[in-house]
């Protein structure tokens, strides 16, 4: 992509879609396209299912290529059903379900259920990747206009009816071409992302049980695994300084000081740098001050996060910690805090705070005795500072490229509202 092939539009018009350029036009789907939906075969004959042709179901839609699909139908399937065999290349749009306007292109010929209306386009009228793009941007308005229940329910009259704005087929193919290599490094990134997700969690599942180097080990009943014959297994509180409760406050205070809460600890020990509210710095605060290194573990949360656990690294330079927190501050010459953020982070992840937390109609909790009863287990210190360091590495890279990701989708949506608007536009030779 050069710079020089784009240019900012000055020939502006106000329409019903905001402002778009004079040559440009508004149309409906259905002005430019047919639509259809697919349907299932009787679950009760198994003879329809299994066969070689391809079968798309709306849960499998989305905003990607579909080059497989979970299940197959037979050819007697396909002749019993209202099912329909499309081209690749037709677009589909899912009308409801949990990913109800979602949409995706045909990689292959493939059938889908009802729940999926395939659009396609009519010749040299539109680029069904011009329009995945503009359903993806203006994705909220036709689920709004959803009919009954619950759950939203798209119909096909509503995606016939839905207008967008349509420059030449030959700008619809650049724009959606620029729009698909953003796409592409996004898709690349998630793989990396992918990869590096499996890494970590294989990292974890051998460092934090087999450590490094060892041939011998023991059975141990306290965590019913085995671990190395010389490592020790220890409750927390001995491994540790202290715990401390963070403080309850309902009041904001653009001016005070930061108070990080629930949603402040993600699930992969980080602390999420937009979390947190401004508080009235309370009379105590020299208490809830959080120094790096120190541990903070989720007390009170729905069942499943109970025990989401993060590590404050110095991301803020002056924040405390609400009561739905605790702090753990490890005594350094027993362990190393990073050792014990992934040990807990591995208990959440095997469901042990769980088990034994206290469940009410709304939300669970754990307290701190119960915190600090946890068994773990615990290397020689040389020993934790190789196996964090190995784990941290990973996480590092996790955690770039996932930044990678964010800056790309902020660029990704920067371009869409200027380029499916012609705000700013490509030029076509």
């Amino acid at each position: 992509m050069k710079s020089q092939t784009f240019y900012r539009e000055k020939n502006l018009e106000q329409t019903a879609l905001g402002k778009i350029p004079k040559d440009w036009s508004i149309v409906s789907i259905g002005d430019v396209a047919e639509t259809t939906s697919g349907g299932t075969p009787s679950r009760a004959k198994k003879e329809y299912y299994g066969g070689t042709i391809p079968w798309v179901k709306s849960g499998e839609l989305k905003d990607n290529i579909i080059d497989n699909t979970e299940e197959t139908i037979t050819n007697e399937g396909l002749r019993n059903s209202s099912a329909k065999l499309f081209h690749k290349g037709t677009f589909l749009v899912a009308l409801y379900g949990a990913t109800v306007g979602k949409t995706g292109i045909l990689g292959i010929d493939a059938t889908t259920n009802q729940a999926v209306c395939a659009i396609m386009p009519k010749e040299n009228k539109l680029d069904p990747y011009y329009l995945k793009f503009q359903i993806i941007a203006r994705r909220n308005e036709l689920i709004s206009a959803s009919s009954g229940g619950a759950q939203p329910n798209i119909s096909q009259g509503i995606i016939r009816g839905f207008r967008i704005p349509l420059p030449a087929l030959n700008e619809q193919h650049k724009i959606a071409g620029t729009l698909s290599i953003i796409e592409e490094a996004i898709q690349k990134t998630n793989e990396i992302i992918t990869k590096t997700e499996l890494l970590k969690k294989g990292l974890m599942q051998q460092l934090l049980t087999k450590g490094i180097g060892h041939k011998e080990f023991k059975y141990s009943e306290e965590l019913g695994s085995e671990i190395p014959k010389e490592w020790t297994v220890v409750k927390l509180k001995d491994a540790i300084c202290e715990t401390k409760s963070g403080f309850a406050c309902g009041k904001r205070d653009e001016k005070g000081i930061l108070q990080l809460r629930m949603d402040s600890i993600d699930t992969e020990g980080w602390i999420n740098v937009e979390g947190g509210v401004k508080v009235p710095v309370p009379e105590d605060v020299d208490e809830y001050l959080l120094r790096p290194g120190d541990i903070l573990f989720n007390n009170t949360n729905s069942v499943d996060l109970i025990g989401k656990t993060a590590i404050f690294r110095g991301e803020f330079p002056r924040s405390v910690y609400s009561n739905h927190l605790t702090r753990i501050r490890v005594n350094l010459g027993k362990a190393v805090p990073e050792w014990i953020l992934y040990v807990l982070v591995r208990k959440w992840q095997l469901g042990v705070p769980k088990a034994i937390c206290h469940r009410h109609v709304h939300q669970a909790g754990i307290n701190n005795e119960e915190i600090l009863g946890l068994k773990i287990p615990l290397p020689l210190h040389s020993e934790q500072q190789k196996i964090t360091k190995a784990l941290s590495a990973v996480d590092t890279k996790l955690k770039l490229e996932r930044t990678e990701k964010a800056k790309l989708e902020k660029a990704k949506q920067g371009l869409m509202d200027l380029l499916l608007t012609g705000k700013i536009r490509i030029r076509v030779n």
